[in-house]
Order: structure tokens, then sequence, then C-alpha cells
């Protein structure tokens, strides 16, 4: 009997967190661009213990995991912890660099624009990045709009940092992909 009402207080925790997921508005800055788009999953990234942002992922219907580059999307990081922007623009060219090969000219490039966006950020300040499917990148600081590197290659590889199959944190990226991972079919080795 204890072991059937755990099991039902685990399914009711895990409903009304899905309810939550479900009910979190839209950031302001992306409904313009993102009207219809629903919220995935959110995780909190941990560095030797110390929290460094938490991460929420918007997705716009059609989005599949396994091609994640053809969707539009958003991916906000809200920062625990303050950062310089070079700082920040200088690991995520290390990160992109783990997917595919990028020639030192073109690394350059893409760390100087990111260098020109990336604001220093505060406990509590937010970056969100906007996919545009076969366009590039657009860049928001705290619902105040940054810029965009329209570079389709630039930002498969930024946004791979956290959605491709090759990031360095698979379980944050399965936490953000939570909803937008299809179900596999019946019958389907696990």
């Amino acid at each position: 009997m204890k072991n059937v009402a755990a099991c039902a207080i685990l399914a009711l925790t895990g409903c009304l967190y899905g309810l939550r997921i479900e009910a979190q508005p839209l950031p302001q800055e992306l409904r313009p661009t993102l009207p219809v788009a629903s919220l995935s999953g959110r995780a909190k990234l941990k560095f030797w213990g110390l929290e460094v942002y938490q991460a929420t992922l918007w997705i716009a219907p059609g989005f599949a995991e396994s091609a994640y580059e053809q969707s539009p999307f958003a991916l906000e990081l809200a920062y625990l912890r303050d950062f310089k922007g070079v700082d920040i623009a200088k690991r995520s060219m290390a990160e992109m660099r783990r997917q595919a090969p990028i020639s030192q000219a073109q690394a350059t490039a893409w760390e100087n624009q990111m260098r020109a966006l990336f604001p220093d950020v505060n406990t509590g300040d937010r970056i969100t990045g906007v996919h545009q499917p076969a366009t590039g990148a657009v860049f928001w600081s705290n619902g105040r709009l940054l810029g965009e590197v329209r570079d389709p290659a630039f930002a498969k590889l930024f946004f791979g940092i956290w959605l491709s199959p090759q990031t360095s944190e698979p379980q944050l990226r399965r936490a953000l992909l939570a909803q937008a991972i299809s179900p596999a079919p019946v019958g389907a080795a696990p």
C-alpha cells in the first residue's frame, strides 16, 4: 500500500510539473517572431557544483530535435553568476568547435562577432538567442535587442552547444528537449 501511495504522489508531482511547464508565458521579446512557441524544457547548468545559468528552450510547432537547425526556436540563458561578455564568447567558440571542424579564420570572425554582441552579465541577467532557419541568429539581453549573426552555419553550431547530440552537457540537452522529443513508436527497441 505504501508503494502505491508513493507512486501516486510521484505521478501527481510529475503532472503538476508538466502543467507548470505548459503554463509559462512566452517572453515579450519573442512574441513577434515566435507567437505560437511553447516551452519545451528548462534546466540549470552546474559546473563543479556551482550554478552557472538556467536554460529555457521555446519551440515552434513542427520542431524536430534531430533537425533543430531547420526550425525556429529561442534559447534563453538566465545567468546565476557574473560573467564577462568576452568570456561567454570564448567559451561559446570552444563548445562550437566540439561539434565540427572550423577554420581558424572562421572561428576568429565568429568569436569577434560574439564579443561585439554579448554584454557582461550579472546574476539575474538574461541572454536570449532566436534561431532563424536558413538565416542565422538574433540575440536579446534582458528584452533589449543586441543584434544578429546572419550565418546559418554559425547558428547551427552555436545552438548545437545545447541541442546537438555532440553537446558537452547531454543531461541539459535532454531536459531542454523534454517536450520536443517524440515518443518511440510502439514496438521500437529502447
